[in-house]
């Protein structure tokens, strides 16, 4: 485990705060991106806004390429093949 120190940020009279580098990087922010509080955390917490339209944009994009294939198939081609463990339930009475 590696310990990493806290980054600060000071918030300015009108609640705006800078998100240091180093956590943009690490989460991939770009200007114009679009953060979402949980106003019900008991601490700040931010995570980068789900973007609807992207995702519906690219539903069915593959539906032409992935309907010679069954799931697992096309699972293990997108993804690469996972060993699973055996089924116990098989070996049960």
């Amino acid at each position: 485990m590696y310990y990493h120190p806290p980054v600060t940020t000071t918030m300015t009279s009108k609640g705006q705060v800078t998100i240091p580098a180093s956590i943009r990087r690490r989460l991939n922010l770009r200007p114009g991106d679009a953060l979402e509080f949980d106003e019900a955390a008991p601490f700040v917490k931010a995570v980068k806004a789900f973007d609807a339209a992207k995702m519906k944009a690219s539903v069915g994009c593959c539906r032409e390429h992935a309907a010679d294939y069954g799931s697992h198939t096309w699972l293990d081609e997108t993804r690469g093949s996972v060993d699973l463990p055996p089924n116990r339930d098989a070996n049960r009475d």
